[in-house]
């Protein structure tokens, strides 16, 4: 089965790190492509080829001001993402009690009977 394209694709065009950057900083507030490509340490061209990927799916939404553009995240293009990623909270959860239980109990000493 072939990938789908970044561009049509939520789960590929996150799976950069590059994006995901730009997701976190955006969670806060609209900031333009300057505010990002200075945060980042990144060059311009690339900041804006990343929020056009998001942009693309809907992640990014976009607005003028006067000259300049201002990005912020699309909180319900996000939601499904958190949704299905939520779904491993109970599993991942359900794990992490299980190591806890066995570390404690390999720690406890063990009781063979009287002495």
């Amino acid at each position: 089965m072939s990938r789908a394209a970044t561009t049509s694709d939520v789960f590929n065009a996150i799976a950069e790190s590059r994006r995901r950057e730009i997701l976190e900083l955006l969670a806060s507030r609209e900031r333009p492509v300057g505010d990002i490509v200075a945060m980042l340490g990144l060059e311009q061209p690339s900041v804006s080829k990343h929020l056009r990927v998001l942009r693309d799916v809907d992640l990014v939404l976009v607005r003028r001001d006067g000259r300049q553009m201002l990005y912020r995240t699309n909180a319900e293009a996000i939601r499904p993402l958190h949704d299905w990623a939520s779904g491993f909270r109970q599993y991942w959860r359900h794990h992490l009690t299980r190591i806890k239980e066995r570390a404690e109990a390999s720690g406890r000493p063990r009781i063979d009977g009287p002495e």
